[in-house]
């Protein structure tokens, strides 16, 4: 992490977990333990039916709310999607985009790209995903698969917005194994993505932009992971879905940075 120049931010990627009930329940248990102090920039990405009673519970906090994914297009016959329009009314800040779940259901890059302008369109911060299977990174093409991955989804995207976009790291051969990329593996990485921003825009804008991990970051990983110079936080899975956990992680990326 580098708190100079961009934020630190944890955002919890609940999938299909929890009722409206459920997330009540938790975000009430959350907020008697979250820490005091202000380090980092803490979301909560739940399902569609869960935003209302996210936001109910969480007004008066710093936490912010999001959803898991939109659809492109403002309206229309689209049966089961919701907009980038309709999530900023529900009180959503955040949507994730191109998660490697959704695009294993034929999500493509384009589908990506035009869900991440609509995003900033609306004025939400969309957590773009990237990553690689076991099978690319095996035949050493993880580099060149997540450059294309952040170019393509990039396409359009203005440098007044750049910065406005989180970018999430998710190696798919470490989301919901168990396995996860060592420091320096994550690190290296973050550390290209970091190289395709300053290509595609500038020094200062890469500078500027949150990179984080997510691929199985929990609470006895996340320390050592977020100490690691370009990972600027976490999108987390199973261990957001625990309140004390979560807590963990969110402490572990409040540790001082050089």
């Amino acid at each position: 992490m580098n708190r100079k120049y961009r934020k630190t931010v944890i955002a919890g990627n609940w999938k299909m977990n929890k009722t409206p009930s459920e997330t009540k329940e938790f975000m009430n248990q959350l907020k008697t333990i979250m820490p005091k102090g202000r380090w980092c920039d803490v979301a909560l990405c739940v399902p569609a039916v869960c935003i209302p009673a996210a936001v109910r519970a969480m007004r008066d906090t710093r936490v912010g709310i999001g959803a898991e994914n939109c659809n492109a297009n403002a309206s229309g016959a689209y049966t089961g999607e919701i907009s980038t329009g309709m999530l900023v009314d529900a009180g959503c800040k955040y949507v994730i985009i191109g998660h490697s779940e959704r695009r294993a259901m034929g999500e493509t890059d384009a589908d990506v790209n035009a869900k991440v302008l609509a995003a900033l369109e609306a004025g939400l911060t969309p957590i773009m995903c990237c990553g690689e299977s076991l099978e690319q990174r095996e035949a050493g093409i993880t580099d060149e698969w997540i450059a294309m991955q952040i170019k393509l989804g990039l396409a359009g995207v203005s440098e007044d917005k750049i910065r406005k976009v989180v970018i999430a790291y998710e190696p798919i051969w470490a989301i919901g194994t168990g396995r996860t990329a060592t420091p320096e593996q994550a690190e290296e990485v973050c550390e290209n993505i970091r190289a395709v921003v300053r290509k595609l825009y500038s020094s200062k804008n890469a500078r500027a932009i949150s990179i984080l991990y997510g691929g199985s970051m929990n609470e006895k990983n996340a320390f050592e992971l977020l100490a690691q110079p370009d990972i600027d936080g976490g999108l987390i899975g199973g261990a957001s879905l625990v309140p004390e956990k979560f807590v963990q992680i969110i402490e572990a990326a409040n540790q001082p940075t050089v």
